[in-house]
């Protein structure tokens, strides 16, 4: 895909994500890799509903502007992302209202933030980390990210808002929706006793799909 379509395409999704109240005001970013490991990257303060294609951030290899507005004051987030999950080709983070009241919550387990509510809660998003609460733009959110080892495809800051990593454009804006339609299910049914599926139900969409959860890998927790 050209340049020029990779930027229609971030500046259609970031429309559409706000259109639909998914990220309010100047929040959230969006940003693709591309194949000589530069990037393209919606500008700081900007609006996802009013980006503007000839503006967008060109980012080289190693993080320097080459073009386009100043990126994004959370290109560490990405970059800790990109850099441990070598399948990721793009990134969208937004400060979607479910997913952010989720993160405040007491009960919510950091390796697995929402329960297996749906069965495309997990082929889209996978399983969801929680990371602690980083003032935006902190590098050291980036140490956090990096801390799960590339475990994760989604990834809740906590009084922030989800990152989600996909193998396109499209799959990381689906996998995000997914995510925040999944925390207001949870919000929605917190406290009523819930059916969520069952461990041999998980297990079959493993296998039916090839999912890549971490709670179906032999990680060794001990001392997490």
């Amino acid at each position: 895909m050209s340049d020029a379509r990779l930027r229609e395409e971030i500046c259609r999704y970031g429309r559409s994500l706000f259109e639909r109240g998914l990220t309010p005001g100047s929040s959230g970013n969006i940003s693709l890799r591309l194949e000589d490991g530069g990037w393209l990257v919606t500008p700081t303060n900007a609006s996802l509903g009013f980006l503007d294609p000839a503006r967008i951030s060109r980012l080289d290899a190693e993080g320097q502007l080459l073009s386009g507005d100043k990126p994004t004051k959370e290109i560490p987030l990405h970059t800790a992302l990109y850099d441990t999950r070598g399948s990721a080709r793009a990134i969208v983070h937004l400060h979607s209202t479910h997913a952010v009241a989720l993160t405040m919550l007491p009960e919510i387990d950091p390796r697995a933030a929402l329960p297996p509510m749906t069965p495309y809660y997990l082929m889209r998003a996978g399983e969801t980390a929680l990371v602690p609460y980083y003032r935006p733009g902190d590098p050291a959110v980036a140490d956090a990210i990096r801390g799960l080892a590339g475990r994760y495809s989604s990834v809740l800051l906590a009084n922030h808002g989800p990152v989600v990593a996909g193998d396109s454009l499209e799959a990381a804006v689906f996998a995000t929706e997914e995510l925040e339609e999944t925390a207001k299910l949870y919000l929605l049914l917190r406290n009523l006793n819930p059916r969520f599926l069952s461990p041999a139900q998980v297990a079959d969409l493993v296998n039916a799909f090839g999912l890549d959860l971490p709670s179906h890998h032999d990680h060794d927790h001990d001392g997490d």
